[in-house]
């Protein structure tokens, strides 16, 4: 038990990073802002701070306000590909942030700066042969999605993906994708994995920043209501049915070209990019894949889709990115409170398999 009365787990995750609890909050852009890392951390689990969604200055007056807020260990999210990477990667260094997190793999480069100054680097993989090789290359942990998962998300299954890493690389792997309770946790652990990650979970809770009319949208939604699409970016994207989502998968490809031009002029406002910067960061994003026009410019400005629904609260024109198991979630707990709750159920899961493991053998 914790000093607050919290069951605690000791896993090498644990160890590695200094928290007390095995539980990740992962970087949501435009959600996991300092006031939810900062609450994440003093609940004793890992928040990560999204700044793919911030200016240089913004990252920096965020990591601050983290650290103001709290003593524990944080993280903060960063885009490899992002052509300002290696100023955010300073940041990191020069204000003791504790982890880096990283949504595409870091260069073999980057991850030897940042361990050469004690910063612990943790890629986002979602297939064996990318924690091979940002293992190889000495990231000290993964964290594994699996389709599942809200947000960018591929289509291979946790329970199928996990042990496969699992097995494949000798760094702790933390689990994400369809975790939200302790019986998860649990499981998660008898696969192997040294921890669980969850994005959706965090966001509904009471230190999260969406706004209300945002949330209850979640709360509603059914497994069902959870869909993935590719007519937003041209990737694979799990979110909420929502009327953009409609729009998008209906329209043609001039009306869609249309569309994104408007919202890439507001993100380009917004974010002081040039055309040809946002322009390269979405040809990024194609990864090999054959996108249209429309389909590069909104990647490079899908931030402003999230953020009309996560800052604005415009359900109807912003984009939900969800995991499914936003249709098992009905309440909004602090993150004090959530944590407390889930590693109490994981307790008494592991309590409950204890004792079938030690009944007496008939006869």
């Amino acid at each position: 038990m914790s000093d607050s009365g919290t069951p605690v787990l000791e896993t090498p995750f644990t160890r590695l990073v200094g928290v007390r609890h095995p539980l990740v909050q992962t970087g949501m852009g435009w959600v996991a802002g300092p006031r939810l890392v900062s609450a994440t951390a003093n609940a004793g689990a890992l928040g990560i701070l999204a700044s793919a969604t911030m200016t240089v200055e913004q990252l920096k007056g965020a990591v601050r306000e983290v650290k103001s807020r709290t003593d524990a260990p944080f993280g903060v999210n960063l885009r490899a590909d992002a052509g300002d990477a290696r100023e955010r990667v300073r940041i990191i260094i020069d204000e003791g942030v504790k982890v880096a997190s990283f949504a595409l793999a870091p260069s073999k480069e980057l991850i030897a700066e940042l361990k050469d100054a004690g910063v612990v680097v943790i890629p986002s993989i979602g297939a064996k042969r990318h924690a091979e090789k940002v293992a190889a290359w000495g990231a000290d942990a993964v964290i594994v999605q699996g389709g599942e998962g809200g947000g960018h998300t591929g289509d291979v299954a946790t329970t199928v993906l996990l042990p496969q890493v699992v097995d494949a690389v000798d760094i702790p792997v933390v689990a994400a994708g369809g975790f939200h309770d302790g019986r998860g946790l649990v499981a998660a652990l008898a696969y192997g994995a040294a921890g669980v990650a969850m994005g959706t979970r965090f966001l509904l809770t009471s230190d999260s920043t969406v706004p209300d009319a945002v949330k209850a949208k979640y709360l509603e939604a059914s497994v069902k209501d959870v869909t993935v699409t590719t007519a937003v970016d041209g990737l694979p994207h799990r979110m909420l049915r929502s009327e953009l989502v409609q729009t998008l998968e209906r329209s043609g490809r001039a009306r869609a070209l249309a569309q994104a031009v408007v919202r890439a002029a507001s993100f380009k406002k917004i974010s002081g990019l040039s055309w040809p910067q946002m322009v390269r960061d979405g040809l990024a994003m194609k990864h090999g894949k054959s996108l249209s026009w429309s389909q590069v410019l909104l990647a490079a400005n899908t931030p402003m889709l999230l953020k009309a629904s996560m800052v604005d609260g415009r359900t109807d024109l912003g984009v939900m990115a969800s995991g499914q198991v936003a249709g098992l979630i009905e309440d909004l707990p602090s993150c004090a409170e959530l944590v407390a709750r889930v590693m109490a159920e994981a307790e008494a899961a592991l309590g409950e398999l204890h004792a079938l493991h030690t009944l007496p053998t008939p006869g």
